[in-house]
């Protein structure tokens, strides 16, 4: 599959809103949907958006196979669609936000093992672990990379 890997736009987030849908429920099936397509379609366009940069992977005819969200001190988004994973993707946007940075944080869910997997191949260590303390309330884990010597 050729994809290319793009800073986003603001009218792209609708589409990159289906995207992180179609992840989420793929990987986490048992988790409440606690949010509509509208409300993240809304929360990715004026919430998100303004205060991250963003890059997406996108096929030849625009479709998104997934997208990264980060600012100066945590990387807030990493969504694959589930087709999309093991392509390098990941990688390729993990590169891309520790580019400019001396160290970055993230959280992942506790039970997501290849996630958790991935970030340590990435150099990323478990700092902290809570039992729900998020929205979904399921226990999670906090990760945090440091630029080396």
């Amino acid at each position: 599959m050729t994809y290319r890997i793009v800073k986003a736009t603001q009218d792209r987030m609708p589409d990159v809103a289906k995207a992180f849908k179609k992840s989420f429920l793929a990987t986490y099936p048992n988790f409440p949907e606690l949010h509509t397509l509208e409300e993240d379609k809304a929360f990715l366009t004026d919430t998100i958006f303004p205060k991250n940069a963003v890059f997406l992977a996108e096929t030849e005819d625009k479709s998104i196979l997934g997208f990264i969200a980060f600012d100066d001190e945590f990387v807030n988004f990493l969504y694959l669609v589930p087709e999309a994973q093991g392509l390098g993707i990941g990688s390729a946007f993990m590169a891309i936000a520790k580019k400019d940075r001396d160290s970055l944080q993230l959280w992942t869910f506790q039970q997501n093992t290849k996630a958790r997997s991935f970030y340590k191949k990435h150099g990323f260590v478990e700092v902290k672990k809570t039992d729900g303390e998020n929205e979904e309330k399921q226990p999670d884990v906090l990760l945090a990379w440091t630029k080396g010597p």
